[in-house]
């Protein structure tokens, strides 16, 4: 069961639309609510000039002492916001420049059953943190719930989109989602590409039901298109509220060289995803 939910927290106004996901999910399930901020301080190594002298120095010292002290700011608001929700929770907080931030928030996550972020790619203005999304994803062992940029909770779940390819990363997201699954009152399990078999739609369906779910069959062949644009436009047609899929069956340089399923759906889903890998 779900009782410890991580949130990613940055003092930006995608915060707000991250903890209401959290809250939301926390006062169903009675879960504990940790909002995760990340204070990012400016890397002294990388901006330092090579012939940087005392007065340097001094100008970098002063860039990191106001980070800080921003960062009291936005945590002291944070806190505040936190104890307004109604839910057991708590305000954890990490200083550090970018590199050392995102490993060290995978390791928080580890203690976590589900981490909150904001959907790291795609045409946005708003400040996203790709790097942390994968480090969390590849490194912590838990879900993800990423939420597209600026969409506000709309409700319960209560429709689930299942993309299913028969992979290990599928089958870890299949898992993570399953309180998901059984607590909706749809779902729907989504093959692109099937194989010409019929016993992995068969297995994965009775695998379903022994958990008490009458999951729907999808069937669809991607022909030119993009197998994510197949998944969006499913989870359009049934009005999803979230989509499960595996994340990154091809390696991450593959996927950004030449594209993939789990590169695009995090780039343009319209829908939460919860991805594992």
């Amino acid at each position: 069961m779900i009782k410890d939910i991580m949130v990613h927290l940055d003092g930006s106004p995608e915060d707000e639309i991250r903890l209401e996901h959290g809250q939301a999910l926390a006062s169903a399930r009675r879960a504990h609510l940790i909002g995760l901020f990340t204070n990012q301080l400016p890397d002294l190594t990388i901006a330092m000039p090579m012939d940087g002298g005392a007065a340097a120095i001094q100008v970098l010292t002063e860039l990191q002492d106001q980070a800080l002290k921003d960062g009291d700011l936005t945590a002291k608001r944070l806190t505040e916001r936190l104890s307004s929700l109604q839910v057991a929770g708590e305000l954890r907080r990490l200083d550090g420049t970018f590199g050392v931030l995102y490993g060290r928030v995978a390791d928080e996550a580890r203690c976590a059953d589900l981490f909150i972020t904001t959907r790291p790619y795609g045409d946005t203005k708003l400040g996203v943190w790709p790097d942390l999304v994968e480090a969390v994803l590849f490194g912590s062992g838990r879900a993800l719930l990423l939420v597209p940029p600026g969409r506000h909770r709309q409700g319960p779940i209560q429709t689930v989109l299942v993309a299913w390819n028969s992979s290990r990363e599928s089958a870890r997201a299949l898992r993570e989602g399953l309180e998901f699954i059984e607590q909706a009152v749809r779902t729907v399990v989504l093959f692109v590409d099937p194989p010409s078999d019929t016993e992995t739609v068969t297995e994965v369906v009775a695998h379903l039901a022994r958990h008490g779910v009458v999951a729907e069959v999808v069937t669809s062949e991607s022909r030119d298109r993009h197998v994510a644009d197949v998944i969006i436009d499913e989870a359009r047609r049934i009005s999803a509220d979230l989509v499960i899929m595996g994340a990154y069956g091809h390696t991450r340089l593959r996927e950004q060289v030449f594209g993939g399923a789990t590169r695009d759906m995090l780039t343009a889903s319209e829908s939460p995803i919860l991805v594992a890998h």
